[in-house]
């Protein structure tokens, strides 16, 4: 009779192999973009919505904020130059 095998799944594997990690870092992420502090008024509805997602997303308001203004000029201006 063949003993039956016990896996461990806090242990690697044999078949087990390191991969170069080729991402940037968070830090050199966030500081990719050179950044412009703006006063500015928003409504409420809109700021309560996206806080919302931001919660959802586990993400801070204010990079999804920033992240749906350069989304939207990153499409406009494809667009134009197409």
């Amino acid at each position: 009779m063949k003993r039956k095998r016990t896996y461990d799944e806090d242990e690697p594997s044999d078949q087990a192999r390191i991969i170069p990690d080729f991402l940037p870092s968070p830090e050199e992420i966030a500081m990719s973009f050179k950044k412009q502090k703006v006063t500015i008024l928003l409504d409420q509805r809109s700021v309560e919505f996206l806080k919302k997602q931001a919660k959802q997303a586990g993400a801070k308001y204010q990079q999804l904020m920033r992240e749906v203004l350069r989304r939207y000029v990153s499409h406009h201006h494809s667009h134009k130059s197409a």
